[in-house]
């Protein structure tokens, strides 16, 4: 232990380090609940690990600090957490005083990702307020204590409906007068917390003289003039009753687009209402007619296979025949880091759905697991008795499937079934056969349940996950299936084939809806951008073509690769698109 961070009703909470890894520095959070007998410890410890768990689980993203470990001694309890580096939004408010609008739009742009992350992940924080937000000194915000201790003791001191959980002035009504919270209950809290920003009055000091009246003015308090659409976006993150206000991170970051850019007339949303706010904010059309290259990524000294980009977009993944991946920062354009491990080509990559992990499928017949934080390796997989040409990951990250030149399809599990906090465990867990020839690519629906294969049988098979066995055999191409890839909502299915055509299927019929045609050579790779509204399909022709799904119109073609385009992967906004080719480059594109 280095000294006392601080004490509360709850415990204390230490910085140290951690001998087992050069000295590295930790926290060390130390719980006592306030409890007597022995069937309340034991809720108490059963809490404690179930909230462990979560933090574990939401310990692999960039912004929240991860866990390390944690145990009971004593019935005294511990976590151990990463340090991180920085000062709280308290104590940056304190020295330099009001914040900016533009320091705020950049603090909502950074930290409402990490809320759609643990929504998404089925965790609401609770006590989200100033003193619970940190600034690396990388600039990046950063979410920490998840009120293990205010959750634990809360619930197992007073276990009737409606205990309060949050801190006065930034907990939403719902969480302080019925103990309910929802993602929504968050946003306010953001509110809050942007609202002392701005004005440095101090939430809870209005809440005891006007409750949440104090809401409905507090543009009253401001010490600058704001942009009308950023008192838009805080009016609605404070409205006091929830149907009212934002549902989710993600219908403030599409009005937080509105301001930075402008777009055209929205069109209805494609993201589903929690049920608690029917009401979700429209999404701005995406247009790609006069799409713009923003970079160029040089570094790999052969092909590029395959590319990816992180789910919050400001990472991208690639593989190459020079056999190794390169991780790069989409932002500033720059190369991050290069993993090297394989012994021949990488022909594919994948991350997971935090984007902590990295998967890569090679022609040396492994497959590798990398930590993207720490750029490590973290397992090989081996079984395949080819090389292994393609790769997917469920999207709870658990299971890996990978296709081979083997003619197979084999499922892995990447997570042990005994206790959470045991090591991982990689092992196989099945082998699909079917295809009478290589497996080239495979693609999952986003709700896991569906596998799709192309196949250089010219054919694609559709597999059900639960049962492991194959629903269907999509025939139509006549030459070998390059990609294949899966719409959103999971009911339409793109290819790319060396017949140099591109169809689209309906998964439920089965039946073939259109043939995309347009490219004078094989179609190395297909994308569906996250909205469904777009395809983008690389070539050997050297281009890129962009497509409507709705119309199967054209929309571009973009040129400036001086070879074959073998991968493009869309950003989660479908505003960018990566594209990977033979001429050794990566290039960014984005949609006006």
């Amino acid at each position: 232990m280095i000294k006392l961070l601080g004490q509360g009703g709850f415990g204390r909470t230490y910085l140290a380090e951690d001998r087992d890894k050069l000295d590295e520095k930790c926290v060390v959070k130390q719980f006592v609940p306030m409890i007597q007998g022995t069937a309340g410890l034991q809720k108490a410890l059963e809490l404690f690990e179930r909230e462990a768990r979560q933090l574990q689980q939401l310990g692999h993203h960039s912004q929240i600090p991860a866990l390390w470990a944690y145990f009971s001694e004593n019935n005294q309890l511990y976590l151990i957490q990463q340090y991180i580096e920085g000062e709280t939004l308290e104590q940056i408010l304190q020295k330099q005083g009001v914040w900016t609008e533009q320091q705020v739009k950049q603090f909502l742009e950074s930290l409402l990702p990490v809320l759609r992350f643990i929504h998404q992940n089925k965790v609401i924080h609770r006590d989200l307020k100033p003193d619970n937000i940190m600034r690396h000194r990388n600039g990046e915000y950063v979410l920490i204590d998840f009120g293990v201790a205010k959750d634990l003791s809360a619930t197992v001191v007073n276990t009737q409906m409606g205990t309060r959980v949050g801190s006065d002035g930034y907990a939403a009504r719902e969480q302080m007068q019925g103990g309910e919270a929802y993602p929504a209950s968050d946003l306010y809290s953001l509110g809050a917390t942007c609202f002392y920003l701005l004005t440095q009055v101090p939430p809870w000091q209005l809440s005891l003289d006007d409750g949440y009246s104090w809401t409905k003015n507090w543009q009253q308090y401001l010490k600058q003039t704001l942009s009308p659409q950023l008192k838009k976006v805080l009016d609605q993150l404070l409205k006091k009753d929830i149907e009212d206000r934002y549902s989710s991170a993600d219908q403030v970051l599409q009005n937080l687009q509105i301001i930075r850019l402008p777009q055209p007339a929205p069109q209805s949303s494609t993201l589903p209402a929690p049920q608690s706010t029917p009401r979700p904010t429209p999404s701005p059309q995406v247009s790609w007619q006069n799409a713009t290259l923003v970079a160029t990524l040089t570094g790999h000294s052969s092909g590029v296979y395959s590319v990816v980009l992180s789910p919050d977009s400001r990472t991208l993944a690639s593989g190459s025949a020079d056999k190794k991946i390169k991780l790069w920062d989409v932002r500033r354009q720059r190369e991050i880091a290069t993993l090297t491990g394989h012994s021949d080509y990488v022909f594919s990559v994948v991350l997971s759905p935090d984007g902590r992990t990295l998967a890569s499928g090679s022609a040396d017949k492994k497959i590798k697991l990398w930590d993207v934080q720490s750029q490590g390796e973290i397992a090989t997989l081996t079984g395949h008795s080819g090389s292994v040409l393609s790769v997917a990951l469920s999207p709870d990250g658990r299971t890996l499937a990978s296709g081979s030149w083997d003619n197979t399809i084999k499922w892995w599990d990447l997570q042990s079934q005994r206790k959470w906090w045991d090591l991982r465990s990689q092992g196989e867990i099945s082998t699909l056969t079917g295809h009478s020839d290589y497996i080239i690519s495979i693609a999952l629906s986003p709700n896991g349940r569906t596998l799709a294969s192309g196949s250089a049988d010219k054919k694609i098979k559709l597999w059900d996950v639960r049962s492991q066995g194959e629903t269907a055999t999509l025939t139509g191409h006549s030459n070998w299936v390059m990609s294949v890839a899966l719409s959103p909502d999971g009911r339409t299915l793109a290819s790319g084939s060396k017949d140099n055509t591109i169809k689209l299927w309906d998964v439920q019929s089965q039946e073939e809806i259109a043939t995309l045609t347009g490219h004078s050579d094989i179609v190395y790779s297909v994308a569906l951008s996250p909205d469904g509204r777009t395809l983008a399909s690389g070539s050997k022709d050297n281009t890129i073509k962009l497509w409507d799904v709705q119309s199967q119109g054209e929309i571009a073609t973009l040129t400036g690769h001086s070879n074959w385009v073998r991968s493009v992967a869309f950003s989660a906004d479908s505003r960018m698109l990566a594209s990977g080719s033979w001429d050794s480059t990566i290039k960014l594109w984005r949609a006006p």
